[in-house]
């Protein structure tokens, strides 16, 4: 298990610093613990988290929302492996600053996490673990994403209006993707369509001709991806070389502006829902990507809002549980009561009971190397 200090590196630590307008040591501290994949496999999301958790904490602090308290986040790498998250989760727990954590990214190393902070009754709010089973294993889970319950069903109706009958299905061997494969399946048989194939992958996985040729066999109207961009960009330039037409339509995902660079002209005409628009108009999703940019001089992208989102959900629920007095418990409960929250993702509720979020997702298609919005819907 390696640490991770918060700033990441010498450069982000001055711009956050002048940014936040940090308070004397003698303000009281408390802390919020996010676990993530650091290094890895799938570090780039870990960062992309990071970065997002640093800019809404040194916003918040310099906000003063809370006078004579300062918000502090603790970061840990758990590498996207479950058993690094357990341990992760039971540090935490044993950290009684930590009043609520956020984390982990895959639902995998999540539900692992959860599990313990289930027993220790810690508030665990995931910006990304889609799969149903995770807010299920106690009071203490909650989650900023919409799952693939929602996700899946609603991509397989978008599917079912343009006339396909027939779809192959190509999904990431874990948690997730099982998940996202069942339930855009489970939508699309509802709506009278054929799940013609469902292929599996490892992680890891770049070279996928052996199963773009099996699908083509099947001759499908349209294949559904459940995948991240490394696989997404590979399967996209391999699919088009063997000469397969279908349109493809992917999990949100898939929503990373690296996989149209890496994917070049394979990736037009992709289609995908997304809960967050880079080229939004709207005052704090603006206000949000500008400072991004000008903090890590690159774009944010959907995984990065959700943090942002999430510890924003979190640190308004540190002052409505009480700000410098704020408990674990007073914490979990204020997220469950969080209504209208507005951020840069769009506006969330939590489910009083389930602790499900009600949000809503924008269709895009890429279009010339770029994400164009489609259409929107309220989850």
């Amino acid at each position: 298990m390696k640490k991770v200090w918060l700033h990441g590196g010498r450069a982000a630590l001055l711009s956050l610093a002048l940014v936040s307008g940090w308070a004397a040591a003698a303000d009281k501290v408390v802390s919020i613990g996010y676990q993530a994949p650091l290094t890895g496999e799938y570090a780039q999301y870990g960062t992309l988290f990071r970065n997002s958790a640093n800019q809404a904490v040194a916003e918040f602090n310099q906000s003063h929302r809370l006078p004579g308290v300062r918000v502090e986040v603790k970061f840990e790498d758990s590498k996207g492996d479950a058993k690094e998250g357990v341990n992760i989760a039971r540090k935490f727990s044993d950290d009684q600053t930590i009043v609520g954590v956020i984390g982990d990214f895959s639902s995998t190393v999540s539900i692992a996490a959860g599990k313990v902070y289930a027993e220790t009754h810690v508030p665990q709010l995931s910006q990304t673990a889609s799969h149903p089973d995770f807010v299920k294993i106690s009071p203490w889970q909650f989650r900023n994403i919409t799952t693939m319950a929602y996700e899946g069903p609603y991509t397989a109706n978008w599917v079912h209006d343009t006339g396909a009958k027939r779809a192959a299905i190509v999904a990431i061997q874990n948690d997730w993707g099982q998940s996202a494969a069942q339930e855009f399946a489970h939508g699309f048989t509802a709506d009278g369509g054929q799940v013609v194939t469902t292929e599996f992958f490892n992680p890891g996985t770049r070279d996928f001709r052996a199963i773009i040729t099996k699908i083509a066999r099947q001759k499908p109207d349209v294949i559904y991806l459940a995948q991240f961009y490394e696989d997404g960009a590979a399967f996209l330039q391999q699919i088009r070389q063997l000469g397969v037409k279908a349109p493809l339509f992917g999990a949100s995902s898939l929503d990373e502006q690296k996989l149209i660079q890496l994917a070049g002209p394979a990736a037009e005409g992709l289609r995908l829902p997304t809960s967050f628009d880079l080229n939004s108009q709207v005052p704090n999703v603006k206000h949000y990507v500008e400072q991004y940019r000008a903090l890590y001089h690159t774009e944010p992208n959907q995984f990065a809002a959700q943090a942002y989102d999430a510890t924003n959900i979190l640190l308004d629920a540190i002052v409505k549980g009480g700000g410098a007095g704020a408990t674990r418990q007073s914490v979990r409960d204020a997220l469950a009561a969080t209504k209208d929250f507005p951020g840069v993702t769009g506006i969330t509720t939590f489910d009083p009971v389930t602790r499900e979020p009600t949000k809503s997702q924008t269709r895009l298609v890429v279009q010339n190397g770029q994400f164009v919005p489609v259409a929107s819907t309220k989850a």
